[in-house]
């Protein structure tokens, strides 16, 4: 006997609860493993060896299939000898293959045995069982065992997290190699690069993370999770959560312009007139948005209204800075905002990321002048390179086309998160 059936069955039932793998794909993987462990010991050359493994008897019975053709599919063997003798070649227009006793059946034959046999069935022969496979044999069944439980295995985690790529997902770090995390998800490893991670933060072994799931990617080492903290859908994905009017699509995030860990700006719009976009996301005294800050360790989020008028929107982007005046180039794709110099600092902001966030946002260049006409500073909207962070959600957000194609009702003041502390913030 190969197995015992106590143990079989325990394991069956470990790797159906742990792991999710299916009893009949085991029974597969062990019926598979006893056909190739018989035909590797007592086969022939092309022979079809199937195994069928009774669970509540612990018997085995083996079968062989032979495949029905007839001339039209396989040279017949008096042609086979027929051309030896005459030392003749296979014309280079015969497609057919070579017949094999025991991988085929003529039609004729097998007519003898299935009355109604057609081409291409399968005719079933019963073997003898043996009862005693051999060390090399049961070694085998083994190996094939273990590899065909690892690649249900295998599927049973594409199909769970592929079916959650796109969503925030957590784990506990296990190690960090090179500034990359290793994060343990339970059935498979979370990949956290370093260009992922948002800038400053630091993370020690055994500490939990919680991250947005980009891709699922199968390598020969096995299957990675490559998740981000830096990529704009992680705001999105934080906002479903904290706030149920984006989560049902009543709010929409049109778009986000990110530099993480320091500062984002997101535009956001409401397909329903009873709605603030808004305060939806900021929530009651700031309590939603400082929620998505807290996660994202601090990094400040500004929230503007969306709007279909370029220039009111590049208004808003510019937030929390008063601008005079938007003239938009359509030509350039260019928009010339006019702030008085107490609004300059405001509308560049530090190191000239207000601008040029706000560029990002919009996907308009933009030049910030002062009252006299003189151009104070600049920024291009140059949409992303990495293919990951142009992901962003709703089609929108570092590319500039895509941002005008929607057209939704607006008139908001917009609201900043460094303007006002969060709790503020109504």
């Amino acid at each position: 006997m190969l197995f015992d059936l106590k143990i079989i069955n325990s394991v069956l039932d470990q790797l159906e609860e742990e792991r999710g793998i299916p009893r009949e794909k085991v029974f597969e993987a062990i019926e598979a493993a006893l056909a190739t462990a018989y035909k590797k010991e007592y086969g022939k050359k092309g022979q079809i060896v199937r195994a069928k493994f009774d669970i509540s008897t612990g018997g085995t019975t083996f079968i062989q299939v032979k495949v029905v053709v007839d001339n039209t599919r396989v040279i017949p063997e008096d042609e086979m000898e027929k051309m030896k003798v005459e030392e003749t070649e296979r014309s280079q227009e015969d497609e057919r293959i070579y017949f094999n006793s025991e991988h085929h059946i003529m039609i004729d034959d097998a007519r003898k045995i299935k009355k109604d046999a057609q081409l291409d069935d399968e005719i079933v022969f019963p073997l003898e069982s043996k009862g005693d496979y051999g060390r090399i044999a049961a070694q085998t069944a083994k190996q094939v065992i273990i590899q065909k439980i690892r690649e249900a295995e295998k599927t049973s985690v594409m199909t769970e997290y592929g079916a959650r790529q796109g969503e925030i997902v957590s784990g506990t770090v296990q190690r960090i190699e090179r500034g990359n995390l290793f994060i343990d998800m339970g059935r498979a490893t979370g990949l956290l690069p370093y260009e992922e991670q948002i800038p400053g933060e630091r993370y020690r072994q055994g500490e939990r993370v919680r991250a947005y799931l980009y891709r699922v990617e199968e390598t020969p080492k096995g299957i990675f999770l490559k998740l981000s903290r830096s990529h704009p859908k992680l705001i999105h994905e934080l906002f479903k959560q904290e706030a149920p009017e984006v989560a049902s699509g009543a709010v929409e995030i049109k778009a986000i312009a990110r530099e993480p860990g320091s500062r984002s700006k997101i535009a956001v719009a409401s397909n329903d007139s009873h709605i603030d976009p808004v305060g939806s996301l900021v929530g009651q005294r700031g309590v939603r948005v400082s929620t998505v800050m807290s996660e994202l360790g601090g990094e400040k989020i500004d929230i503007i209204e969306w709007s279909p008028d370029a220039a009111k929107f590049v208004e808003s982007s510019l937030s929390p800075a008063e601008v005079i005046s938007v003239k938009i180039d359509e030509a350039e794709k260019k928009a010339i905002v006019e702030v008085t110099e107490a609004e300059q600092s405001l509308a560049i902001g530090k190191g000239g990321q207000n601008v040029r966030l706000a560029a990002k946002l919009t996907g308009w260049k933009i030049d910030i002048r002062s009252t006299k006409g003189d151009v104070v500073a600049g920024a291009v909207a140059e949409p992303t390179t990495d293919p990951v962070k142009a992901e962003t959600p709703n089609g929108a957000g570092n590319s500039p086309a895509q941002i005008h194609e929607n057209e939704v009702q607006s008139g908001k003041q917009p609201t900043t998160t460094e303007e006002k502390p969060a709790e503020e913030v109504k």
